[in-house]
């Protein structure tokens, strides 16, 4: 199967070039062409275009930022999208709207392409290491012959039925991690607002029975004021939006959300949106009183 990869930020880039390392032959193309200047020096064909890997693979994996941009690529609804997707499997390992996904998957489907919905859990270092979990929703064929080529790239790869089930998966594993991330980072102010050692913090935190791959990751970066983006707060901040958007569809109470959501959005604000996620702290520090 000849694959295509569209999409070379921060996830995207590693997760192509541990397909690469893994023997698989790819083509990619990235809106910023520099971008792909990692994947060319290792070994993959470069397009000019998006719709020049749709002419050289058969299956393409989107990790896009946007809903805007995946049909943009798609060129759908213009005669583009036909034959884009006609006779391809298209495999959409961002996070949208799990109605968007549902809507994308029929207008494949109805242009005789297949669709397989396959959000990731993990950051960074996860996608650098390949030890992201997928999550996959789609037609069973289809799935399982996506299965194998998501194996480089993942320590796990689960079938969660169909479309949008994995992006729902993925929104509700979200909940975890932000309100998690979130949580520490309030601790680490407080701990810091009290003059604490922030070395014993992150040694004391790291230690106990709340301690996990992603938290001591964080009280690292915490403890260091190190906040070079594995998981941005721009994209944090539109991650809790899908959440409570499709909470409030479903009407689930997501009181957590509510109040991560406020914070991310002044984090932004403040002009921090492309640090790391554990910056929130300084949203949380800007609420003190002033004196």
């Amino acid at each position: 199967m000849r694959i295509g990869f569209i999409g070379l930020g921060i996830m995207g880039t590693p997760m192509a070039l541990n397909l690469l390392r893994s023997g698989q032959p790819l083509t990619v193309w990235n809106r910023s062409a520099d971008k792909a200047e990692p994947l060319r020096a290792a070994g993959a064909e470069v397009a000019a275009s998006a719709g020049e890997v749709f002419t050289q693979a058969d299956a393409i994996i989107l990790m896009l930022a946007t809903q805007a941009a995946i049909d943009d690529v798609l060129g759908r609804g213009s005669a583009l999208f036909a034959k884009r997707v006609r006779g391809r499997t298209l495999i959409h390992m961002g996070t949208t709207a799990p109605e968007f996904s549902k809507a994308l998957e029929s207008d494949i489907l109805a242009a005789g392409g297949f669709y397989v919905e396959a959000p990731v859990s993990g950051s960074r270092m996860p996608a650098e290491a390949g030890e992201l979990v997928a999550m996959l929703a789609g037609e069973n064929d289809a799935v399982e012959r996506i299965r194998p080529l998501l194996s480089p790239m993942c320590r796990d790869v689960i079938a969660c039925g169909p479309v949008p089930n994995a992006l729902l998966m993925k929104l509700a594993v979200n909940i975890f991690l932000i309100s998690t991330v979130t949580g520490l980072a309030e601790a680490a102010n407080f701990a810091a607002s009290q003059g604490l050692d922030m070395q014993l913090f992150k040694r004391i935190a790291d230690g106990g029975q709340m301690a996990s791959g992603i938290s001591r990751i964080k009280t690292g970066k915490l403890a260091d004021q190190d906040f070079a983006p594995q998981a941005a707060i721009a994209d944090v901040l539109k991650n809790n939006r899908l959440v409570v958007d499709a909470a409030r569809a479903s009407r689930t109470p997501v009181p957590l959300l509510d109040v991560c959501g406020d914070l991310y959005a002044e984090a932004v604000e403040m002009g921090l949106g492309t640090l790391d996620m554990a910056a929130v702290i300084q949203a949380i520090a800007a609420r003190a009183p002033k004196s």
